[in-house]
């Protein structure tokens, strides 16, 4: 790895210099616009955005000022580590109410195949539908992966806590799942 001057720890092959325009220069350019986006994201306003849920329900952000809530956003319906990440929120559903908080998954996934998922573990909450990455883009968790050798797009699994004034008060991107639901109810908690 190389930690430049940035402090940014690239792979060798993203972190040279590329003559001329290549895929290199292009995952580090897109590395360093999604890193900058990061660091602008907390304490300040939640991007707006009105999706399909669950439910024949449509989520609008901006319509849920004066409640927090916390959007999880993870990569795919049944897939081992987003049905552990949202059993979790799951289970703790009654605790983030408590405070106050409403919780919603979100993901590129259809309707019916969030339909499914939450039937399949029973949730007590929506699941959005933002198959043409609105909101996914707005919250700058686009990333490229590399699966088996070949790049692609995909969501970083990332959480954000938004206060009642609609205000990101803290995020979390690059999310491991063990302890993470009970690490957000934690913080939802301090609002």
């Amino acid at each position: 790895m190389f930690t430049g001057a940035r402090g940014f720890g690239y792979p060798e092959a993203i972190a040279a210099p590329a003559e001329g325009l290549s895929l290199a220069c292009d995952a580090r350019c897109l590395h360093l616009a999604n890193h900058r986006r990061k660091e602008r994201m907390s304490a300040q306003p939640a991007p707006d955005f009105s999706l399909s849920a669950t439910g024949g329900n449509t989520i609008t952000l901006s319509a849920l000022r004066g409640r927090k809530v916390v959007i999880y956003f993870y990569p795919k319906d049944n897939t081992p580590g987003c049905t552990n990440e949202t059993r979790d929120f799951g289970g703790l559903h009654a605790d983030f109410a408590a405070t106050g908080c409403e919780v919603f998954g979100l993901s590129r996934d259809s309707l019916k195949s969030h339909e499914n998922f939450k039937a399949k573990l029973e949730l007590p909450f929506e699941l959005i539908s933002d198959p043409e990455e609105q909101a996914c883009e707005a919250f700058g968790v686009m990333k490229l992966k590399n699966i088996y050798g070949k790049q692609v797009r995909g969501i970083e699994r990332s959480t954000f806590l938004i206060d009642a004034e609609g205000n990101i008060a803290r995020e979390w991107r690059g999310v491991k799942v063990p302890g993470h639901a009970e690490e957000v109810l934690a913080a939802a908690r301090t609002l």
